[in-house]
């Protein structure tokens, strides 16, 4: 499935129908009457969240979506049809963005959210509503008033409890499939990831938990650089992060760390001070003798900041359990901590 995370939509609420001119013909009633109805209500158009929905994707083929017109007024003063509603259903986690003025009118965190963002117009009155002591027989009606339009941008930011930032090729993909059922494309060159991937994880604690892949960062992403606001933009909503960090390559392991560090810094000050996990990964392709050194500037990074450090080989599997244990910990006190005691990601 194709990960759709920005969509612009015109929205086209249902027009009221017109009312009606009619004039009753009964038997025993010689002189009759005006009883023309009003016309229906226009439909309603509704954008509703729905978990089983993972992207935008069946919103990007249709550009316009309108509701139904309420239907003409009749005689004997019944009222006309109202226009069919329409429900729009998107991902938790959609931000929902006038286009014209930039408000932004909703942002929907939480799953079964149904909320109107067009209304119909209602619908016009009938003749037998004009009747006054002077005028008897009316011979016109009101039309019915057009709904609501409006143009919107929908953007979807993940809604995750893990977040796996990182340079490109640092082994994101390879950690979620690991970890979770995620069936993330995993190759030996950088920006195979090029949209958020998500896997749920089986937990013992908590049931379950949902990590994001988050495509590879590179120097320059909050202003921009290697489609960094699509990327970064979803790391906002997760609770976690763990920053995974290549112990080969051509950057070293601490710039490569500094380098991601300083992005989301940079984007969202907020993020800086976000509970983290820090991985050094890859550890196969080094010999043993040469770890320490390589992971000695990250250890002493993490260390400084009291945050976990985990050295894994995502490939062989070493570590790997050893993380599933420590973020399986970190995201159960992150999400239930006890009353008036802060996070601390390093508890047991």
């Amino acid at each position: 499935m194709r990960f759709v995370d920005e969509v612009s939509l015109h929205l086209i609420a249902g027009h009221g129908g017109p009312g009606a001119v009619s004039y009753r013909r009964e038997a025993h009633v010689p002189l009759g009457g005006p009883d023309g109805g009003k016309g229906g209500k226009g439909g309603d158009i509704y954008l509703e969240s729905d978990p089983a929905i993972p992207t935008l994707l069946d919103l990007k083929s249709q550009r316009i979506f309108r509701a139904g017109n309420g239907s003409r007024g009749g005689g004997s003063r019944s009222a006309g049809k109202g226009g069919a509603d329409l429900t729009l259903r998107v991902p938790v986690g959609t931000i929902v963005t006038d286009e014209k003025t930039g408000e932004v009118l909703l942002d929907i965190t939480e799953p079964g959210v149904r909320v109107c963002i067009a209304k119909g117009g209602i619908g016009g009155r009938g003749n037998s509503s004009f009747v006054t002591a002077t005028r008897r027989a009316p011979d016109f009606a009101q039309q019915g008033v057009a709904g609501e339009e409006i143009r919107v941008s929908l953007s979807l930011k993940v809604m995750a409890d893990v977040g796996l930032v990182g340079l490109p090729n640092a082994g994101k993909s390879t950690l979620i499939t690991r970890i979770s059922a995620s069936k993330a494309i995993v190759a030996d060159y950088p920006f195979t990831t090029l949209t958020p991937n998500l896997g749920v994880v089986p937990s013992g604690l908590l049931g379950s938990y949902v990590v994001a892949d988050i495509p590879g960062l590179v120097e320059g992403a909050h202003e921009g650089a290697g489609l960094g606001h699509q990327f970064l933009r979803h790391v906002e909503r997760c609770t976690l992060l763990v920053h995974v960090v290549s112990v080969v390559g051509e950057t070293e392991p601490l710039e490569a760390l500094l380098a991601v560090e300083n992005e989301l810094h940079q984007y969202a000050s907020e993020l800086a001070g976000r509970p983290r996990i820090l991985v050094a990964n890859k550890l196969d392709l080094l010999p043993r003798k040469e770890r320490e050194t390589a992971m000695e500037g990250l250890r002493g990074w993490a260390n400084e900041r009291n945050i976990p450090f985990l050295p894994m080989s995502c490939i062989t599997g070493e570590g790997v359990k050893s993380f599933q244990r420590k973020l399986e910990q970190a995201v159960a006190q992150f999400k239930a901590p006890r009353a008036f005691e802060p996070y601390d990601p390093m508890a047991s």
